[in-house]
């Protein structure tokens, strides 16, 4: 999808020095995107925290070793 958008330059520039493979501003937005969206789906599951019931034989440490 085009569109075209207005960028804070001060930003873009901060964004720019946290990474050196990223070299186009495309790439910037795209992997800012990305990040939101997994930070998005992170926050989701963690909704979840306590609404899920495990049977009683269930043995998560025994899963660990």
């Amino acid at each position: 999808m085009r569109t075209n958008i207005v960028l804070n330059d001060e930003l873009v520039k901060e964004a720019f020095s946290y990474s050196t493979s990223i070299l186009t501003k495309k790439d910037l937005i795209e992997a800012a995107l990305r990040e939101y969206v997994n930070n998005r789906k992170r926050k989701n599951i963690r909704d979840l925290k306590g609404k899920i019931e495990f049977r009683d034989e269930y043995d998560y440490k025994s899963m660990r070793k």
